[in-house]
């Protein structure tokens, strides 16, 4: 009984879609590294399928922050575990300024007490107060880019974020469902592809739409292609939009975006929004929209 009790307590290996999750690192940026650096070294599970320890998926999180910070993925790979810790630093936010920096800081501050209750009361505060339009726009915006930030500077670890995360979902979704319809509104279909399972950009962007009188239809996140563009049509929508968050790998977007625009018919609009998007050069027939403000001038266009 006294070696039960004493025994420490092992992590079982990650998938390598729980590491793509875990560190923002693609599933092709670890096989690469695998094939190149001789890193990670994963095992295999009872399917011959990848799973990663938890001492490599800590050090895979480090390099990420490394990287984010300029040094080369090469050079990190080289480096032990205590090497990379002694190389990193984390970076320094500037203190808030204004009145809405100032509330942004206390959210971020609520977080770091990893107090459930206080954060879901705090944010349910301010949905009341702000109604859900300044909500979206003016507090869970700009506190989804600085949750993330504290994700990559070490102030928060990963599950900081899920838990930010799950919870101003659960709100949003509440909040959405109050909105009344508007069935005369341009209908617009939402959903994100396979591998972009992060949904919080995606209810933003719904909450915005259908605020200005869209009639919305969310298939949630990944979707496959066929699916998304057999549901357009099955819903009559005349545009399909898609939400890419900031760790959807750049090189995939392109590709994707080109196969639905050409499955898609020529009647629905392609729009693809969020900051995924933001450096991706233009595309033929699919809209770019980096930012709420400019989903919402591609829904007023479209209503003209």
């Amino acid at each position: 009984m006294n070696d039960i009790m004493t025994s420490p307590i092992t992590s079982p290996p990650l998938s390598i879609a729980a590491v793509e999750r875990e560190t923002r690192l693609s599933k092709d940026v670890l096989r690469v590294w695998e094939r190149r650096y001789g890193f990670p070294q994963p095992v295999r599970d009872a399917y011959g399928e990848r799973c990663y320890p938890a001492d490599q998926v800590d050090r895979l999180r480090l390099m990420k922050r490394l990287m984010d910070q300029g040094h080369r993925p090469g050079a990190l790979a080289a480096l032990a575990p205590e090497e990379l810790t002694a190389l990193y630093t984390p970076e320094r936010r500037a203190p808030a300024d204004g009145a809405q920096d100032a509330s942004i800081g206390e959210l971020l501050e609520l977080i770091g007490t990893r107090d459930p209750a206080a954060v879901r009361h705090a944010l349910r505060q301010a949905l009341a107060r702000q109604g859900l339009e300044r909500f979206v726009e003016q507090t869970i915006a700009p506190l989804t880019t600085a949750v993330g930030s504290c994700w990559q500077d070490g102030s928060f670890d990963v599950f900081d974020e899920h838990f930010y995360s799950e919870s101003v979902e659960q709100l949003m979704r509440q909040a959405i469902a109050g909105v009344p319809t508007d069935r005369q509104g341009p209908r617009i279909l939402l959903t994100t592809v396979p591998g972009e399972e992060h949904g919080l950009g995606l209810l933003m962007a719904e909450a915005v739409l259908a605020l200005d009188g869209a009639s919305c239809i969310s298939l949630g996140t990944e979707t496959p292609l066929l699916d998304i563009a057999r549901a357009a049509s099955a819903y009559r929508a005349g545009v399909v939009a898609l939400s890419f968050s900031a760790s959807y790998p750049r090189r995939q977007l392109a590709r994707v975006l080109a196969q639905l625009r050409q499955i898609l018919p020529a009647s629905i609009d392609l729009w693809a929004g969020g900051t995924g998007v933001a450096r991706l050069d233009a595309l033929a027939g699919v809209a770019l929209l980096p930012t709420l403000d400019s989903g919402r001038r591609a829904l007023a266009e479209l209503r003209t």
